[in-house]
């Protein structure tokens, strides 16, 4: 599907559509602890709305709390604003919850220009965390954030077809 010059695809994790069956979650969850360096994690980061739902599978099985990055601000003390560009769409994100020294992990549902995980781990260095490892669920296969990740799962859209690049669990 097209949205202006931006090849976008739809599936139930990343969209939440048709139907996100329990199984799925499951399995995603077991392979981020699979993948993941959560040894000393304090937080689990993800960003609203589509990550909301892999990170409470993901800290449901560690017992490591979450942190929702807002579409709205809640005007909290330390809340960061994080402006984020992605491949169809630009806006703020407001990151509250994570504090100077806490050890966390980005989760993301879906990458595709890496804009919005540019943004996050810029405001979590903003305030002095240490991100131990990032993972997303599915990675466009030219998608860049400046860093290592870990991907569960690499594709290329092109011709209104999306081709399985290489899966990585």
């Amino acid at each position: 599907m097209q949205r202006g010059e931006y090849s976008y695809f739809i599936n139930p994790i990343t969209d939440g559509v048709p139907l996100v069956e329990p199984a799925i979650l499951r399995e995603v969850g077991c392979a981020m602890v699979r993948t993941l360096d959560l040894k000393d994690v304090d937080t689990i980061v993800v960003c609203e709305a589509m990550g909301i739902h892999i990170g409470v599978a993901l800290s449901m099985m560690t017992d490591i709390p979450m942190v929702i990055v807002r579409k709205r601000s809640y005007n909290l003390p330390g809340e960061v604003a994080v402006h984020q560009t992605t491949g169809y769409s630009k806006g703020e994100l407001y990151l509250n919850g994570v504090s100077a020294g806490d050890r966390v992990v980005i989760i993301d549902d879906v990458c595709s220009t890496g804009g919005t995980l540019r943004a996050l781990i810029s405001a979590i260095e903003q305030v002095g965390a240490e991100i131990v490892d990032i993972c997303i669920v599915v990675t466009r296969s030219d998608a860049d954030i400046g860093r290592p990740y870990k991907t569960l799962v690499r594709i290329d859209v092109a011709e209104g077809r999306v081709r399985v690049v290489d899966t990585c669990i």
